[in-house]
Order: C-alpha cells, then sequence, then structure tokens
C-alpha cells in the first residue's frame, strides 16, 4: 500500500475524529462493548441481512470492528514498547473477503472484540500521559502516536456502530 499525501491522510482521519468529537476517547472505547451487545441483541433474525448489494450487515460491522481491534492492538503495544516501530496498514476490504463474517457465531465474535477491547482500555488506562505521545510510523499514513492511535479508535468504532444501525433500519424498513 501506497504512502498517503498529508491531504489524504486528512481526510482519512478527519470524518473519523469528527465521529469521536469532543467526547473522552476512554469513555467511549469503555462503552461500546456494552452497545455493540445491544445491537446485536436488537438486530436478532436481520443480523445477517445486509442492506442493499456491497454493504456490510450488522455481523460484517462488528466483524469489522473485531478485526480492526485486533490490528489496533498490535499497533498500540508495538508504540509502546519499541522507539518509533513501523505500523503495517491492512486491506480491510481483503480481510472482511478472506475471513467473512456473516456466518460468525455473534457471541463468539462480541466475546473476542469484548476481550480484545477491555485489555486496550486497560492498557490505555496504566499507560503514563507522557508515554501516549510515544509514535511509530504507519506505513500509509505517516507517524501516528498511542493518543491519536486511541482517539481514531474510538472514532471508528463509533463511524461502524452507526453503520451498523443503518443497515439494520433499511433491512427493516424494506421488510
Amino acid at each position: 500500500m501506497a504512502r498517503m499525501t498529508q491531504a489524504e491522510v486528512e481526510a482519512y482521519r478527519r470524518p473519523v475524529l469528527d465521529m469521536l468529537g469532543a467526547d473522552d476517547p476512554l469513555d467511549v472505547q469503555a462503552d461500546e462493548v456494552s452497545a455493540w451487545r445491544e445491537l446485536i441483541d436488537r438486530a436478532d433474525g436481520d443480523l445477517r441481512t445486509r442492506p442493499a448489494k456491497g454493504e456490510w450487515s450488522v455481523i460484517e460491522c462488528l466483524g469489522h470492528m473485531t478485526d480492526s481491534e485486533l490490528v489496533t492492538s498490535a499497533r498500540y503495544r508495538w508504540v509502546l514498547a519499541e522507539n518509533e516501530p513501523p505500523l503495517q496498514s491492512w486491506d480491510q476490504e481483503a480481510w472482511a473477503a478472506r475471513f467473512d463474517h456473516t456466518h460468525d457465531d455473534p457471541a463468539t465474535l462480541l466475546d473476542l472484540f469484548a476481550a480484545l477491547r477491555h485489555a486496550n482500555v486497560a492498557l490505555w488506562q496504566r499507560t503514563p500521559p507522557a508515554d501516549r505521545a510515544r509514535s511509530g510510523t504507519h506505513a500509509e499514513r505517516g507517524p501516528e502516536s498511542f493518543d491519536l492511535l486511541f482517539r481514531l479508535q474510538a472514532g471508528h468504532g463509533r463511524l461502524h456502530r452507526d453503520q451498523a444501525e443503518r443497515a439494520l433500519a433499511e433491512v427493516r424498513r424494506r421488510g
């Protein structure tokens, strides 16, 4: 994957960070597991139904967030343990195609997401504020600190939970 221009980096980060707004990323991330659990329960029989061709269902949105939490877990730890490490990018479309979360058991997927998220929230809480400025170099976006990665993940979670809510609403609207 090629390195993005600064304008492309900003175009990627801005909407994700806008989803976080002025909210505390710790609070947002700490509350996300229960929000997903409620959404999964509410989706019930519509969990795996795509709202339109090429769009993700509720379970696929959760699958993507679980994949993202896994990747981000490694990035956080590289940044904290090593000096300015390279941070691998990932192709979300390739992961979505290869791991096809459509048929995953929602409880198992949610348990994995919850375990990763709880470990990452605990890592954030025990990391001294000065260490949150430690950074690595993302393969596409350039330098990113632990603080920025954590804020991006909070906004990213909101973005995809909102996507899942819209998917469910559209599926139910179509009946």
